[in-house]
């Protein structure tokens, strides 16, 4: 018992003198709480989300506008298309479209969203205007659709930040990088190597799963694999690159964990993986442009539903280009063995 007490009170002292571990987890919560309630603000009983176009009527004369569970966006049409907000139906980026020049409203049938909506619109206590149903053009796309390049995109960055960032912690926290210092073995050799290693298990991991799961689930792929396989390539080099920033000076395991989860997690949550940004705060939306998962999930996502093709994608590859070369260049002058 003695031992036992001696080795957890090692532990707990080795855990409170790293100052940046200990502050860390008291940080990490309650950056993610003030983060959320930000993102969150005012929107917390919403449920679905829906799209207005055209001269849009009070709530008081039109009684489907004063639903509570419902977020309402107007959309200006003389600064987007009507075709461009259908899209953002077809994509699950919004459950419902109310057009009132047309004296209509889409409807997603893929979304259980928007059949519960429909089903309030048929009750003429909501729809005194008696708007007409227009099915949404083209080929229905399923939420699974419109889900697997967020989720192959969360895979890669868990694997690209975890394998390379925190590899390299652990490295020098036991000591092999000041051993490798007195090799011949250059920085720049040994950081290249890491991340080509870890650049092809991603890349292959990253097909494989498609692949996998594409055979049981057929997903919608309107576009080139090539196109694909080129923004899937480049979004691994910039999430390695990004990791490398913090591998470069961290000695604590514990403490490359929670930044990197501090990154991690806002990113898979305000890149829209899971859910629209649509109807979010607009500084909300600025900022996930910084986010290199962003940047993969809209290309890839505009490769497989709408067959965008290179022109299409272009500027996310070069911003994607351009956070890799940042990333690379910040992560070698802050690099360190020891």
């Amino acid at each position: 018992m003695n031992q036992f007490l001696a080795m957890v009170k090692a532990r707990t002292m080795e855990f409170v003198r790293d100052r940046g571990t200990f502050f860390w987890n008291l940080l990490f919560p309650l950056i993610l709480v003030f983060g959320f309630s930000f993102v969150f603000s005012g929107n917390q009983d919403k449920i679905f989300k829906v799209g207005l176009l055209g001269d849009v009527p009070q709530s008081s004369q039109y009684s489907f506008l004063e639903l509570e569970q419902a977020e309402f966006i107007p959309y200006d049409l003389e600064q987007i298309d009507r075709e461009t907000v259908v899209q953002k139906l077809r994509m699950h980026q919004l459950d419902m479209l109310l057009d009132f020049d047309k004296n209509s409203y889409y409807i997603n049938d893929q979304s259980a969203n928007g059949k519960i909506l429909r089903m309030l619109l048929q009750n003429p206590q909501y729809n005194q205007m008696a708007l007409q149903e227009k099915e949404v053009s083209g080929k229905a796309i399923r939420y699974v659709d419109w889900l697997v390049p967020g989720v192959i995109g969360m895979n890669m960055l868990f694997s690209c930040m975890f394998g390379v960032g925190f590899v390299i912690v652990r490295y020098r926290k036991n000591g092999v990088l000041k051993r490798l210092k007195a090799t011949p073995v250059s920085a720049f050799s040994f950081v290249s190597a890491q991340m080509a290693s870890r650049f092809f298990i991603v890349l292959l991991t990253s097909m494989v799963v498609f692949a996998g799961t594409n055979i049981f689930l057929k997903f919608m792929m309107l576009g080139s694999y090539w196109n694909l396989i080129l923004i899937t390539a480049l979004a691994i080099l910039c999430m390695i690159s990004l990791g490398l920033i913090f591998a470069s000076r961290f000695k604590s395991e514990e403490l490359a964990s929670g930044v990197l989860n501090l990154l991690n997690f806002p990113m898979i949550i305000f890149s829209g993986v899971f859910f629209s940004l649509e109807g979010t705060p607009p500084l909300m939306q600025k900022i996930a442009r910084f986010f290199p998962l962003t940047h993969f999930i809209e290309g890839a996502r505009a490769i497989m539903l709408e067959g965008a093709g290179f022109v299409q994608i272009l500027p996310n590859l070069i911003t994607l280009a351009a956070m890799t070369l940042l990333f690379l260049v910040t992560a070698s002058l802050l690099f360190q063995w020891d």
